[in-house]
């Protein structure tokens, strides 16, 4: 006891730890989902994981986001609007359906398929639309956007029917031990638009 009325006296009051200014956060989670999905697949992937692979603390997932789900939705969003903005770069810098071939052949042989991490996350991807209505949002979003570059040189059967070989041509590679040469991939593509 003190000699301030009876009342107790203690040390001064703890300090509440600052808050740390953080407004990137939410797109940090979302990059490192796709670094988990990409990593451990999205069997594998849990809040935990994306918050170890981001750097913050777990309770920031529940902050941000209200499911996995929603995390899964965003991150594959995400990935989905990169990939067709490639799509649509090589198809807009096309200036005729021969160009336009030759963009597709390049978009196979080269941006779809030269990087690792974005091939294991259209497979991902692919699977768990499988099984998510959320997710096969995504991916009918994404071809359509992908059907409306191609509707810049050729009909819309004609694009339909390429963006499914052209999902083929990549799945193929992804799962196949002996991937189509670009050699093979240009007669696939050629023969198709004859």
């Amino acid at each position: 006891m003190s000699g301030d009325g009876g009342r107790e006296v203690s040390g001064p009051a703890p300090r509440r730890r600052a808050r740390r200014h953080d407004p990137g956060r939410r797109d940090r989670l979302i990059d490192a989902a796709l670094a988990v999905i990409a990593e451990r697949g999205v069997a594998g992937t849990t809040h935990r994981e994306i918050a170890r692979a981001a750097d913050v603390p777990l309770g920031s997932m529940t902050y941000h986001f209200t499911s996995l789900d929603e995390v899964l939705a965003e991150a594959f969003t995400r990935h989905a609007e990169a990939a067709a903005r490639v799509f649509d770069e090589h198809l807009s810098a096309a200036r005729d359906p021969g160009e336009a071939a030759e963009a597709v052949i390049a978009l196979v042989s080269d941006a779809l398929l030269g990087s690792r991490h974005d091939l294991v996350l259209t497979v991902e991807l692919y699977v768990a639309a499988a099984r998510n209505p959320a997710l096969r949002a995504v991916t009918q979003a994404w071809m359509a956007r992908n059907r409306q570059a191609l509707e810049r040189h050729f009909d819309a059967t004609t694009a339909r029917e390429l963006d499914a070989l052209i999902e083929g041509l990549v799945l193929h590679s992804a799962l196949s031990t002996d991937p189509m040469t670009p050699a093979q991939i240009r007669h696939a593509v050629l023969r198709f638009l004859r």
